[in-house]
């Protein structure tokens, strides 16, 4: 039993659980009309900005694309916007403070033989610059979804030569693009 109880991933059991967790809250009538009439409603568009700090963090992120697909902002445009703006707060906070958060679990998944394997089949395969922009595409790709920005963040603030300033404007842009790409989705 204690076997049992002992995870391997317990960060990233933890975030599928929330993942289900939001869909289930979110997909309630009584928390669509809630959202509806006291979200974007009464406060504008500071409701995509708290949703797009809460989008920057793996474990909020299923929350605020929740938010995103029931709030129907009036201009999807200005709400991506807002919470590409409030992502910047997060993704800095995870590039200053906290981007190591789930190296620990990210090192023992290197370590497995289906991580090893993929790593040696792309060094095979590619030259040295040829991963220098997947690891930047795939990067970038992370931190524009809703997928955890702390593995985005990690890639580029741990394994490249970006600035913040760089990094906090390309933050800006990816993560305003995902979530308009949301609200596009879910008009």
């Amino acid at each position: 039993m204690r076997h049992f109880l002992r995870l391997r991933y317990p960060k990233l059991l933890l975030l599928l659980i929330i993942t289900v967790l939001s869909y289930l809250i979110f997909t309630n009538p009584y928390v669509k009309n809630l959202v509806l009439n006291f979200g974007i409603g009464n406060f504008g568009y500071i409701s995509s900005f708290i949703a797009g700090i809460l989008f920057a963090f793996g474990f909020s992120a299923p929350i605020a694309v929740g938010f995103f697909i029931v709030s129907q902002p009036q201009n999807i445009v200005i709400s991506a916007l807002a919470g590409g703006a409030g992502a910047i707060l997060g993704d800095l906070l995870i590039f200053n403070f906290v981007r190591f958060s789930l190296m620990d679990e990210f090192k023992r998944l290197e370590r497995t033989k289906p991580f090893r394997a993929v790593i040696k089949a792309i060094e095979k395969n590619t030259t040295a610059k040829a991963r220098n922009y997947l690891l930047y595409i795939f990067a970038e790709i992370l931190i524009a979804s809703p997928v955890a920005d702390e593995i985005g963040v990690t890639m580029l603030a741990g394994l490249t030569s970006i600035k913040q300033k760089a990094f906090a404007a390309l933050s800006f842009l990816l993560n305003a693009l995902g979530i308009l790409i949301i609200l596009a989705l879910s008009h």
